[in-house]
């Protein structure tokens, strides 16, 4: 292949620029859901109206509604956006994740359902998404008491990073796999072919 002036082959260079496009329209995206998660989590210990004695997330039993924020709904595009849901003592975020073709469809619904699985394990994560997305944390008062509040907010942000990659490398190493059975497959059909004609 043909070598631009500085050696870079051109592929990779429309390759590195593709990532640095699309990390320059990621940050500003994660950046308003931090500041918005940063705002939203202001929290306090709040008993329930109804029950006495009980002490519920009010984004989640929802019973008095002057309990509750107006939601927040962060996009990057049609198929990635973020809802913010706020309440006096607790947040609920939602998350719908870019998902490109089928295969993508598959991968985050499996990878989702590993976690969701597993939620116990994340402390903030529900074990079902809200309707329309595909993953839902949810963080009230006790987890702002007993954790860092901007660790909470990085583990969201992190996550959000992650998760494309993850997808993507997933992506990547199914077609790869694909690929190779393919070609096993196509070796053998084509020495069966060999060995039939042979025969007449």
């Amino acid at each position: 292949l043909s070598r631009n002036q500085d050696g870079t082959r051109p592929q990779r260079m429309a390759a590195r620029t593709h990532s640095s496009a699309g990390t320059a329209t990621l940050r500003p995206y994660l950046n308003a859901v931090r500041a918005t998660l940063q705002a939203a989590l202001c929290l306090e210990n709040f008993s329930s109206q109804v029950v006495e004695r009980h002490n519920k997330p009010e984004v989640e039993v929802r019973s008095s509604k002057e309990l509750l924020l107006q939601p927040v709904i962060i996009s990057r595009n049609e198929k990635e956006k973020v809802l913010i849901e706020g309440s006096i003592n607790s947040v609920r975020v939602s998350i719908a994740v870019k998902q490109a073709d089928e295969i993508e469809k598959i991968l985050c619904h499996k990878f989702m359902r590993f976690m969701m699985m597993r939620a116990e394990n994340f402390f903030i994560l529900r074990r079902k998404p809200v309707e329309g997305y595909d993953i839902s944390f949810l963080i009230t008062n006790f987890h702002t008491e007993q954790m860092y509040k901007h660790k909470l907010v990085d583990f969201v942000i992190h996550f959000m990073e992650e998760i494309d990659k993850e997808i993507s490398e997933m992506k990547l190493s199914v077609n790869a796999r694909a690929r190779i059975v393919a070609e096993e497959f196509l070796k053998n059909v084509s020495l069966w072919f060999v060995a039939c004609v042979s025969r007449f």
